[in-house]
């Protein structure tokens, strides 16, 4: 309604601005929020409603990926040139001038080389908006040019994936760019340089199987559509309904085959923290590697109760993993899945910050399920360790599991071989590893992770190749004797060390790490890092020769062992002989007559 005292010949005028003002609003795809006045949108293609992130160029992403100022393309003039003279209304060549004309582009990848987070990066990104983001023999030959730029300039490379697949109207030159990118990426990582691919919406087809899939670390923005095939093939060849959000980011990051979803608000504090960490700022000079001031902390060299330090491994306060690792390192960049089948949360992976180096980290979470990890737990484990050896850092396990999970779905995706395999990984990695019983330490569960240059165990934790209750099963057909049994299992954190099976024993806080954690997280901290600095003393090669001597000792029939063995065969012993005699006596009562009358009558 307009106002009383309002010239009628401004009336025409006033509604002319409000059509067009309406005609120009923009509004979200996914909820349709009006979003023309939203900064967050403006800046970033963000609802700020439903935080849907809207398509956007490739020179916008840049600008917030990279430092301000600091980005300079290379290769800008390579064009396509219609390679195959295809035909076709419009033609491919006008199809391409069109697409130049509207984004301003020269082809639908831009690459060059810029900072992030004071980082020299070599960087490519598509843009979906240069028909589609498909790659063709031009935008194939930027992708590799930019993997050799990085190879040649030392510098780490990033990816940002916005594509349909090939260019059809390059026809097989086109399905050869996926092995020209391939070989690329391959290279890069031969030179050990750090390689982050970033998929968005939408990622998929030959784009998609080819470099992008193959990053160190792979990141996604929410919501991306990411996956393989069209939708509507699957369902074609699948014949049943789809499960529900399939080809989202969020299921790919369920089924292990990303890292991490990130706001793109945030995306460009991500890779700063992930190049740091993946760079040679992060590494301690052998001049710099001296050992610590501090001295180890005593422990108590009084002989535990067997059972009750099961029960203060056990205990639900006890600090988890993720405990220990959000107290002892900063800026952790947690990855995900096996690349396989999923993403076991009862595995913990990720890149941090351990006393100003860059590590892995490496930990059984007994949150989720307990500890007991899958096989995909194992194999997330293995590519974690695989980029550890790639780029020089030293890998810190932590353990905590009653063992490895012992169901059907684990048989049936391999569990003996990922324990194996870990395990084989581990015995040559070159890389320092230490491993910390921090909990539980339940037989092969265990053990995957626990092959290391040092093992420490904590005070209260606990390393069994069979839980007592398990074992009084067996020896006495009864889990209630557990408690009897647990001492001749020799589980504890003494009895480990004298057997030789951890280093170095880490003390805990009065009466368990779950009274005062922060405590028990600075003494496994200084005892993990007076470790890690002493092994990271010695040439690769020979640690990786120490490590096979260690274990090949293991059991040997030492005067050392064969005492540690005799104590523990006589114990054994001692309880079958109680356990029998039990059996004796309680067949005898039952034999027996109760009464003068009884005895007479049998007599």
């Amino acid at each position: 309604m307009t106002k009383p005292d309002e010239p009628a010949s401004l009336r025409p005028k006033a509604n002319e601005v409000a059509k067009k003002a309406q005609e120009e609003a923009e509004y979200c795809l996914y909820c349709g929020t009006d979003v023309t006045q939203s900064d967050l949108y403006q800046r970033y293609r963000v609802c700020p409603q439903c935080r849907f992130h809207h398509s956007i160029p490739a020179r916008q992403r840049i600008e917030l990926i990279a430092d301000p100022g600091t980005f300079k393309e290379v290769n800008r003039f390579l064009i396509s040139m219609d390679p195959l003279s295809f035909s076709g209304k419009p033609s491919y060549q006008e199809r391409i001038l069109e697409a130049q004309r509207r984004t301003g582009l020269t082809e639908a990848v831009v690459t060059g080389k810029c900072t992030i987070g004071g980082n020299p990066t070599a960087i490519a990104v598509l843009d979906f908006g240069f028909m589609g983001g498909n790659m063709g023999c031009v935008v194939g030959e930027k992708v590799a040019l930019a993997f050799e730029m990085a190879v040649k300039q030392r510098m780490p490379l990033v990816t940002v994936v916005s594509s349909g697949g090939s260019r059809m109207q390059e026809g097989t030159l086109s399905l050869m760019q996926m092995a020209k990118t391939t070989v690329a990426a391959k290279r890069l990582h031969a030179h050990r340089l750090p390689y982050v691919s970033i998929l968005t919406n939408p990622t998929s087809g030959e784009v998609y199987a080819s470099f992008a899939s193959l990053g160190d670390v792979i990141l996604s923005e929410p919501q991306s559509l990411i996956g393989f095939a069209p939708l509507r093939v699957v369902e074609q060849v699948s014949k049943r309904p789809l499960p529900e959000g399939i080809h989202t980011a969020e299921y790919n990051l369920e089924h292990g085959m990303i890292d991490q979803i990130v706001d793109r608000t945030k995306l460009h504090q991500s890779l700063s923290v992930l190049l740091d960490l993946l760079s040679a700022r992060y590494r301690l000079t052998p001049r710099a590697r001296r050992q610590p001031s501090h001295h180890a902390a005593a422990v108590h060299e009084t002989i535990p109760r067997a059972w009750q330090t099961v029960q203060l491994a056990r205990h639900e306060e006890r600090p988890t993993a993720l405990d220990y690792i959000s107290r002892i390192t900063t800026s952790f960049i947690e990855l995900h899945g096996d690349r396989r089948f999923s993403d076991d949360r009862s595995v913990i992976c990720g890149i941090a910050d351990f006393s100003g180096e860059a590590v892995i980290i490496i930990g059984q979470e007994r949150s989720h399920n307990e500890g007991q990890a899958f096989p995909e737990g194992f194999r997330k484990a293995q590519r974690a360790m695989r980029l550890a050896a790639n780029f020089g850092l030293p890998v810190i396990t932590l353990i905590d599991t009653p063992g490895a999970y012992p169901g059907l779905e684990a048989e049936e995706r391999g569990m003996g071989q990922a324990i194996a395999s870990t395990l084989a990984l581990m015995s040559d990695l070159p890389t320092p590893i230490v491993s910390v019983i921090i909990g539980q330490g339940g037989s092969e569960g265990a053990l995957a992770l626990g092959l290391a240059d040092r093992i420490l165990m904590m005070e209260n934790a606990i390393y069994s190749v069979i839980s007592p209750e398990n074992a009084a099963s067996i020896v006495y057909r009864n889990r209630e004797k557990a408690e009897e049994i647990a001492s001749a299992l020799k589980l504890t954190a003494l009895d480990c060390r004298e057997l030789g099976v951890v280093d170095t024993l880490v003390h805990e806080p009065e009466g368990g790490a779950h009274n005062d954690p922060d405590e028990a997280a600075r003494l496994l901290r200084n005892a993990v890092l007076r470790e890690l600095l002493d092994i990271q003393q010695q040439p690769l090669n020979k640690l990786v020769k120490e490590r096979y001597k260690k274990y090949r000792s293991m059991g040997e029939y030492t005067s050392h062992f064969r005492s540690a063995i005799s104590k523990e065969v006589t114990q054994l012993q001692e309880l079958l002989q109680r356990g029998v005699s039990r059996l004796r006596d309680r067949f005898a009562s039952v034999e027996e007559p109760d009464s003068e009358e009884e005895r007479s009558s049998s007599g």
